[in-house]
């Protein structure tokens, strides 16, 4: 009876572990969507940078072209997700929050696009969209307690000030790109490295 229970407790043990182990590989992001994101962002900027050098197509010939691709990946994105919450029975206080924040982000995102169709100069306009990647990277890499991005967060931000106070729009898609190099590149692929090690982990018991 005592090495029953002893293979008892063991099991309950191992068991507590599995589920702890489990609940940090669902707080944990693969990194893919930053990595996604974060290549397009910086392909739209070098060739716009490009673009003014050796006169390709109109200036924001590469945004509206980054525009097209943004709009089918967030289709994508909308019917994947919908397909996975119709098998996920639960619903994460986490998740909860991403989703809300992805809202607030687009929307944001809507407004300061429109305020540079209507007005607002494309160089300012750069420097506040990378403000508000700044903020978006700074509230999940604290939420996922990943402190890549919460540095990423703060590069962006220093680098949003600089862009601030340049004329040039070219220097501005230079600056661009560097900010998601460091804001979504970088903490990305560090993130997909992490998720990737975890899982493994989990698989191998080890």
């Amino acid at each position: 009876m005592e090495h029953s229970d002893r293979l008892t407790h063991q099991d309950s043990l191992r068991l507590i572990e599995q589920m702890i182990s489990t609940a940090k590989q669902e707080q944990k992001d693969d990194g893919k969507g930053w990595i996604i994101w974060g290549w397009l962002l910086f392909a739209a900027s070098l060739f716009s940078y490009l673009n003014t050098q050796f006169k390709w197509a109109s200036q924001f010939f590469f945004w509206n072209l980054f525009g097209v691709f943004s709009i089918l990946l967030m289709v994508y994105g909308m019917i994947r997700g919908a397909a996975r919450r119709k098998k996920q029975r639960v619903k994460t206080y986490i998740k909860d929050i991403f989703a809300r924040l992805d809202i607030g982000f687009f929307l944001s995102l809507a407004l300061i696009i429109v305020s540079m169709n209507i007005g607002v100069p494309p160089t300012k306009g750069f420097a506040l969209l990378l403000g508000l990647y700044g903020f978006w990277i700074l509230i999940y890499g604290t939420l996922l307690d990943f402190r890549p991005s919460v540095i990423g967060a703060f590069i962006t931000w220093a680098l949003a000030f600089v862009s601030l106070f340049m004329k040039d729009f070219s220097t501005v898609m230079l600056v661009h790109a560097l900010a998601v190099l460091c804001g979504y590149i970088i903490p990305g692929h560090l993130a997909s490295k992490e998720f990737n090690q975890l899982k493994k982990k989990r698989e191998t018991g080890v």
